[in-house]
């Protein structure tokens, strides 16, 4: 499988990252990684910053998402063209702590 399906599939929910993880053990391929650490790290930020803003505000958390949702879709424009998109700001801290996928 190429990377770039590779790095598609890591953006089709936490099952495809998963797999998409998985089948880059195997086979590892620099464009697949780079999406699944850039991934990863789109989960964890959309996670806690919804479950931080639900407690304050409810529709801070909706306009978490929306936020959330365009770095997403960016992220998998990229993946597709085969450009490595950078998450704006903490893109570049992904690919540093979560170098060893």
């Amino acid at each position: 499988m190429s990377g770039k399906a590779k790095a598609i599939i890591a953006h089709i929910t936490l099952m495809g990252w998963i797999i998409a993880l998985i089948l880059n053990m195997n086979n590892k391929d620099e464009f697949a990684s780079y999406y699944i650490r850039q991934y990863l790290g789109i989960m964890i930020i959309g996670v806690l910053g919804n479950a931080a803003l639900n407690m304050v505000n409810g529709t801070l958390a909706m306009v978490w998402g929306v936020i959330m949702l365009v770095i997403w879709l960016l992220s998998l424009i990229g993946a597709i063209t085969n450009k490595k998109n950078e998450t704006p700001v903490v893109g570049r801290y992904f690919q540093d702590w979560f170098k060893g996928l």
